[in-house]
């Protein structure tokens, strides 16, 4: 499991833009005070950091699984895996016509994975990667960046297995970053910004790794989210 370093070197102001400094040592302390790099899109360069007043998170004890979600989890449509593929995940979720996502930030996040930081779940229908999500650890948080689908229900099934895998190794705070419909409609809540500082604060407390069991199988992942949803 990775451990990283404290330090006082803090992040710049949150409108001032990509400073070529930027590292991934500078995105753990970021994350580490609770705000996160964007992009305006694609072609942007310039990268500027977000502190959101009310923060979306998705409560590992209350995701919501419909009916049919389960159905279609119990059919085990496709296969699911633990960092395979982090480059495709990251590129499946910036293919749209607008991302956040530039090539600053896709080269930041891919570092951030070679040095044991930032994790994927992938969705494979065979040989094709059709869905997704990634984002970063630190203790026991899990800092979700972005999702996509190529297939339905695609990042939806991501999800039910991520929430059910960081519960099942000891992580206490999913963050979302925003909430948005989708997300809402699987459990996700927003929280004030001071709340969500004192159970970052928990978090970066203890210890948590993600890869400490093998993922949890349809079945488990089901009987999970049933019983704390």
């Amino acid at each position: 499991m990775p451990t990283w370093a404290e330090g006082p070197l803090a992040p710049p102001p949150h409108d001032q833009d990509h400073d070529p400094e930027l590292t991934p040592e500078l995105l753990l302390r970021a994350y580490a005070m609770g705000i996160f790099p964007m992009a305006d899109g694609r072609d942007d360069p310039r990268v500027f950091w977000v502190d959101p007043d009310m923060r979306g998170v998705l409560p590992l004890d209350g995701f919501r699984l419909s009916r049919s979600l389960r159905k279609r989890i119990r059919q085990t449509p496709f296969r699911i895996s633990l960092d395979e593929d982090f480059a495709g995940v990251v590129q499946g979720c910036s293919d749209r016509d607008e991302t956040w996502i530039n090539e600053t930030i896709f080269d930041l996040y891919r570092a951030l994975h070679r040095m044991g930081f930032a994790h994927s779940f992938e969705v494979w229908d065979g040989d094709a990667l059709v869905g997704g999500t990634y984002g970063v650890s630190l203790g026991r948080a899990f800092f979700g960046e972005s999702m996509f689908s190529r297939r339905r229900d695609a990042s939806k099934i991501a999800l039910a297995h991520a929430v059910a895998h960081l519960s099942g190794c000891g992580f206490t705070l999913f963050d979302t970053q925003f909430l948005t419909d989708h997300l809402a409609s699987l459990g996700g809540v927003e929280i004030p910004r001071d709340q969500y500082h004192d159970l970052l604060e928990q978090a970066l407390q203890g210890a948590a790794d993600i890869h400490a069991r093998p993922l949890p199988d349809a079945q488990s992942v089901v009987q999970f989210n049933t019983h704390t949803s």
